[in-house]
């Protein structure tokens, strides 16, 4: 078997995503750099549940660093995890330095790395809030204090910048963080017998464990996964003696399943709690499941997933129904113009289906990728790369944002910056490593998931060109070089909304291989030059209808072509949404009855679908809009249509309402 890299060199040539990977460095990390270091100021919206809750929480991010190294005085403000956003904004930076090396990031990385060496503590420990503030509340408050979470992230930062740096200045200090970790938790006597209220050093331990060889981490990260829940009391012991003075330390408002330690975690079987939390503590889990072969965990992982996938998730990969704990509720409940889907869940959801194709290469994996990669995650920052969304709703009004509390959450124009920024950095890190998320390698065999152009080498001659113009066109082409001395097989993903209606061909032959788990494999022989494929997809624009379960969706459908949601916008339709129905007709044919086209001009260059429709109106006399409720059959119908751009790319024009489920009209 012919030895292929797990981690191939990737460089992306694909127009959408080196757009949006140019913009991530032109942009978007030294605006953000330039908030958290107080060089630029950014306004915050009006909005408790989007993190702004707190006096001060617009922060000072860097500057709670310099206090912690003694190079400023002054006490913390924001967040007890403000420090997480500069660490994602550091693995950003990181993965940005692989595929654009620049020199003003570079040296910006490396200082932010320096002085959180001299930040850290003696023992390893490194959270400015108790360092600074709160020094005797260290590792007792769990439920709310997110050390283990904040510092997580920074070890997933360390991570990534070693191994693209080769810094060993970062990987120190993760290590000695971890040792930190591993020195008070654990289940030998003496050591704390509990977990953070928000996993992440479970994701990040696994990852340190693969870039250092010491198998305390990946031991460490297996105690959290299996510790979780199974002490349902642990944070209210921790509370027993009272409160320590600080209102974000002391919150208190959700029951126990919000933190997911109501029961064992290998006992959980629905997604419930704040979303995030729950697809991080999957994503752990499934890496550990991968490195150790423990079935429990696998299986747990793989059933909140199911969970999650199959009754809880939005039809642009979205999860989160409520702003209340931003928070999962129950199955079909999905509510569309209340709704919080969290930038930040749908990137965890992203690197949820990365660990779970780790372990089994089935397309519905990849499908969910593909649906965070070009809806769910990305409409979370605006084309510009300085305005954010913290919550991603998929119907808006903004009359009904500034006037019904129950909507002040949903934005309908992009922020500047949050108080709780956990999303813009972690949007940040997403794109950057887009490369990572293309191919997954198993047994011998290169699979080919994600539909982003490049050219990568895996190793011991062995590289693929992929090329193509997608996501607006289906077609897309393969060159694979062997020089290897032996046989592999390259597997092509064949997409849930493709699937029965596609061609492939190998070196102009169709390859008459049946799909397996969504993925059609070729034989690449041993010292062949090359082998071609090609695969078109069905691109045609398709209307989707939500299953009967989903009480909100009856009566309406979306439009999707190919992985892209689409909606409706103010800005291209003058009637209220909510007034439009789509005729039966382009429901039933929708490939035939709507328009679609690509234009170059609008929102960066993006497809717009043109759908036909009637708009409802009232009949009989001029006051006739002044009557709140009349006999039915007074409304009249007459001819419009309805624009529709794609999803991701909403809230960069006017201020207006969005919808992406629309009324269907009756047959």
């Amino acid at each position: 078997m012919v030895n292929l890299s797990t981690m191939p060199d990737v460089n992306v040539t694909s127009t959408f995503w080196r757009n949006y990977r140019n913009l991530i460095v032109d942009k978007v990390l030294p605006y953000q750099w330039a908030v958290m270091a107080d060089e630029q100021e950014a306004s915050l919206p009006d909005d408790p549940s989007s993190g702004n809750s707190f006096e001060g929480s617009e922060g000072h991010t860097l500057r709670n660093i310099e206090i912690a190294a003694g190079l400023a005085e002054g006490h913390h403000t924001g967040y007890q995890f403000q420090d997480s956003d500069l660490y994602k904004w550091l693995e950003a930076a990181a993965y940005a330095l692989k595929y654009r090396h620049d020199e003003t990031l570079k040296a910006t990385a490396d200082r932010l790395v320096e002085l959180l060496a001299k930040a850290q503590a003696p023992d390893g420990y490194l959270v400015t809030m108790f360092q600074i503030d709160w020094p005797q509340e260290r590792f007792k408050r769990l439920r709310q204090s997110h050390e283990l979470y904040t510092m997580g992230h920074y070890i997933e930062a360390a991570v990534a910048y070693y191994e693209v740096t080769g810094s060993r200045a970062a990987l120190d200090v993760a290590c000695r963080m971890a040792d930190c970790i591993d020195a008070n938790f654990g289940s030998e006597p003496g050591k704390i017998h509990g977990v953070d209220g928000h996993p992440e050093i479970e994701i990040a331990l696994p990852r340190l464990y693969e870039v250092t060889g010491e198998h305390r981490y990946l031991d460490l990260a297996t105690f959290f996964l299996h510790e979780r829940g199974t002490n349902p009391a642990f944070f209210d012991e921790q509370f027993a003696d009272g409160g320590s003075g600080n209102e974000m330390l002391d919150a208190d408002v959700f029951p126990r399943k919000y933190y997911q330690i109501d029961k064992p975690f290998t006992e959980q079987t629905t997604a419930e709690g704040h979303a995030v939390r729950v697809v991080y503590l999957c994503e752990g889990a499934a890496h550990v499941a991968r490195l150790t072969g423990d079935a429990e965990l696998r299986e747990a992982a793989e059933r909140l997933w199911s969970n999650i996938v199959r009754k809880r998730m939005y039809i642009t990969g979205q999860v989160g129904s409520t702003h209340e704990g931003e928070a999962f509720t129950c199955d079909y409940d999905l509510p569309n113009d209340t709704m919080y889907g969290e930038s930040c869940a749908s990137v965890g959801m992203a690197m949820l289906a990365r660990r779970l194709l780790e372990i089994e290469q089935r397309s519905e994996y990849a499908d969910v990728l593909e649906k965070q990669l070009f809806n769910g995650a990305i409409s979370g920052m605006s084309l510009d790369g300085s305005h954010f969304y913290y919550v991603n709703p998929l119907e808006a009004d903004p009359v009904l944002s500034a006037l019904n509390p129950d909507k002040k959450h949903v934005l309908t124009h992009r922020a500047e910056w949050f108080g709780c920024s956990c999303c813009p950095a972690n949007i940040a890190r997403l794109v950057a490593s887009v490369d990572r998320y293309i191919y997954t390698v198993h047994d011998g065999v290169i699979y080919s998931h994600q539909f982003i152009a490049n050219q990568a080498d895996f190793g011991g001659g062995v590289t693929v060109e992929q090329r193509n113009n997608f996501p607006w066109d289906g077609h897309i082409e393969y060159t694979v070089c062997n020089r290897s001395g032996q046989d592999f097989r390259f597997a092509v993903r064949i997409p849930e909304w493709s699937r029965g209606r596609y061609a492939l061909l190998a070196d102009s032959k169709p390859v008459g291989a049946e799909a397996v788990e969504g993925f059609v494999a070729i034989p690449v022989k041993a010292g062949c030059a090359e082998v071609r494929l090609s695969l078109d997809l069905d691109m045609s624009v398709k209307a989707m209808e939500a299953s009967p379960e989903v009480r909100v969706d009856a009566g309406k459908i979306a439009f999707m072509r190919g992985p892209v949601v689409f909606c409706a916008e103010a800005a291209d339709n003058p009637d209220n949404l909510w007034q439009y129905r789509v005729p039966a007709t382009a429901v039933l044919d929708s490939a035939e009855q709507v328009d679609a086209r690509f234009e170059q001009n609008l929102l960066g260059g993006v497809e717009t679908l043109t759908v036909p429709a009637h708009v409802i109106q009232a009949a009989g006399s001029d006051d006739a809009d002044d009557v709140l409720y009349r006999p039915a059959g007074q409304q009249v119908c007459r001819d419009a249509s309805l624009t529709l751009v794609p999803y991701y790319a909403w809230a960069n024009r006017q201020d207006g309402q969005m919808a992406v489920w629309l009324n269907r009209e009756n047959a």
